[in-house]
């Protein structure tokens, strides 16, 4: 990995996107790992592929348990790319591994299972280019590491492995020379706005954020939404933790997090506004006063592939911006009364050390709560917040200490949701 150059932030934040740097080159095809390959991430990943086989090659997949669905898409990409070997397979979930060790749809492919089988699926094949992290929640961490140390391009769709080990992330692609390519649309959109650019120019990040299915509910009504309406996002087709996460807008205070490591730069220089058009994915603001977007259709395959294939337009068929048609761009500030989850972030990403760490577990305790119907959607930032408060911010020196801490503060926020709810 290059060098990289010198920014006018804090250097106690180095930058794991620093601009201007080159990116490696590989040869074509890239030989891919995907992680979450049945998720919303992993299965438009396998419809680019099946579009570019003669520029990628899938060499080992991981599933959570949906093995079914993973064999119907490997049919699929064996269709699109004849001749080419069935990847390598790892099935998490124990009781799903068992169940496609016996049928025996991927043969001597099939790997381990849990973590042990994701990191085989990482390290086993001879040659990887990018490993791309598609996996919901904390879980992602270790995976990344990994990655990390082959010293690969990683495309992340992950942002928790920032969110809940940043600074571990950091020392590993530092020490190995691995790249970390965004796959968020809105961290794509800035590292696009940033191509060639030089760190010195940046004054301010703008994430925008489409607002979720409540923007124009009052707080009073927010206390009786359903589950479903919950899971109506306006804008983007996604799984149910992420469109959990944007109906309260602690997916923005996540990416708010991911953005102060992904580019060095501090929270205070970090904004948010809400866009319900979704048709701009983030700003950039430099010294001048200039100021770039990035703007798309909402299709994640846009980010996908731009993270995948080192950061080149390739074609991409689909449906394109119709300016006339948006009409008007509308912006407006975040209320954080009815979204007090953002905040939440925010200040946990300020405190460090273990604060994010305890943020991130508590949420998706609540968020595992309210879609098993056990709590309401207003009572999950009062899980988190009451789990911030009950717990000591520490140091966070390497993953142990990571998934320690995830661990308490899962066990605090599961008490809570039992004790507060009676669940």
């Amino acid at each position: 990995m290059g060098s990289a150059s010198k920014h006018n932030f804090s250097s106690d934040n180095p930058s794991l996107y620093p601009c201007g740097r080159p990116l490696h080159a590989y040869d074509v095809p890239l030989k891919l790992v995907l992680l979450g390959a049945t998720g919303s991430i992993g299965t438009q990943t396998m419809e680019i592929v099946r579009a570019n086989a003669d520029r990628l090659q899938v060499v080992a997949v991981s599933c959570f348990r949906r093995w079914p669905e993973l064999a119907a898409e490997l049919k699929l990409l064996a269709e699109s790319c004849p001749g080419v070997p069935l990847p390598l397979v790892s099935v998490f979930d124990s009781k799903a591994h068992q169940e496609a060790l016996k049928d025996g749809v991927f043969g001597d492919r099939l790997l381990g299972s849990g973590m042990d089988g994701v990191l085989e699926s990482i390290n086993s094949p001879d040659s990887v280019q990018v490993v791309i992290n598609g996996m919901v929640g904390a879980a992602g961490l270790e995976p990344t590491l990994a990655a990390a140390r082959r010293g690969v391009r990683i495309a992340l769709a992950n942002k928790e492995s920032l969110v809940v080990g940043g600074d571990l992330v950091k020392r590993e692609v530092f020490a190995h020379g691995a790249e970390i390519l965004p796959v968020d649309s809105e961290h794509s959109a800035m590292a696009q706005c940033l191509s060639g650019r030089c760190e010195t120019e940046i004054h301010k990040l703008i994430l925008t954020a489409s607002g979720g299915p409540f923007r124009q509910t009052s707080r009073k009504d927010l206390e009786n939404v359903s589950l479903a309406q919950v899971l109506n996002h306006p804008t983007w087709n996604m799984g149910p933790k992420i469109t959990v996460d944007c109906a309260t807008l602690m997916n923005k205070g996540l990416e708010v997090i991911e953005a102060h490591h992904l580019f060095g730069v501090p929270y205070e220089k970090i904004e948010v506004v809400v866009h319900p058009g979704s048709s701009i994915h983030s700003f950039v603001e430099f010294v001048d006063g200039a100021l770039l977007a990035q703007l798309g259709t909402p299709d994640m395959k846009l980010p996908i592939q731009y993270a995948i294939n080192g950061e080149i337009h390739w074609p991409l068929p689909g449906s394109r911006l119709d300016l006339l048609k948006i009409g008007k761009l509308e912006f407006y500030e975040p209320d954080g009364v009815k979204f007090p989850c953002l905040e939440l972030a925010r200040q946990a990403g300020m405190a460090g050390g273990s604060a994010p760490i305890v943020l991130n577990g508590a949420n998706e305790v609540a968020v595992a709560a309210l879609l098993q119907e056990k709590i309401q959607y207003v009572d999950i930032p009062q899980v988190i917040e009451e789990t911030l408060a009950l717990q000591d911010h520490q140091p966070v020196n390497n993953l142990q200490d990571a998934l320690g801490f995830d661990n308490q503060a899962r066990r605090t926020a599961e008490s809570l949701v039992e004790e507060r709810f009676g669940c």
